[in-house]
């Protein structure tokens, strides 16, 4: 069964290349959901996939690509809705 969890990371994420990384982790894992930036600096990201899976993502996401300094993630477990075909990267 699939769940899903949605993540706000702070700390240097944006222009880092942040989006791509987890767009990358999310396809090796076969997550489903997005990832945008925010206008506070924040990345969101949105995520479905099975548990293990999403916990591989989210230890990647919780380091970020070289460059990147990911100071907090603010994690929720949300309803799956099965609305992503895909991992999607977003403005």
């Amino acid at each position: 069964m699939n769940e899903a969890r949605s993540y706000r990371i702070a700390g240097r994420v944006q222009g880092v290349g942040f989006r791509w990384f987890a767009w990358d982790a999310a396809r090796r894992e076969g997550i489903t959901g997005l990832v945008r930036n925010l206008p506070d600096g924040r990345v969101e990201i949105v995520a479905e996939g099975d548990r293990e899976a999403l916990d591989r993502f989210e230890w990647r996401v919780s380091s970020g690509p070289a460059g990147a300094r990911v100071d907090t993630v603010d994690r929720d477990i949300v309803p799956a809705t099965g609305r992503f075909t895909e991992f999607s990267v977003r403005g």
